[in-house]
């Protein structure tokens, strides 16, 4: 599986890595469960919009610093059954709920319409 993350999304993960110093390693968590699982399993995984192959997803983020659900992370699974090395997760975005309620819509909107 290959893993890409946005400008926005790197920017975003510097700024919460200041704060929470595991999340490089609870990243790397992360990316293992999305190997086995693209889309996610349970509750803590939802699909919030469905494009041709891509789907972008807003899953519960655990953080070991942290101790809690606070952070969520959307990203964007492509799948293409007829090309092998299209199939890909590329992160969007990543933030505290303490800080921010929902997902940028905006964010996800210029995404898809620059894919």
């Amino acid at each position: 599986m290959n893993f890409k993350s946005t400008k926005e999304f790197q920017k975003d993960f510097r700024k919460l890595f200041k704060k929470f110093k595991s999340l490089d390693s609870d990243l790397k968590e992360f990316k293992k469960v999305l190997s086995e699982v693209p889309l996610g399993i349970g509750k803590h995984f939802n699909v919030i919009t469905k494009t041709g192959c891509v789907y972008i997803v807003k899953a519960r983020f655990f953080c070991k610093s942290l101790k809690k659900k606070d952070l969520r992370i959307i990203y964007a699974y492509i799948e293409n059954h007829q090309i092998k090395e299209m199939i890909g997760v590329e992160f969007l975005e990543i933030y505290f709920k303490g800080n921010k309620e929902n997902e940028d819509h905006e964010r996800i909107k210029e995404y898809l319409k620059n894919l």
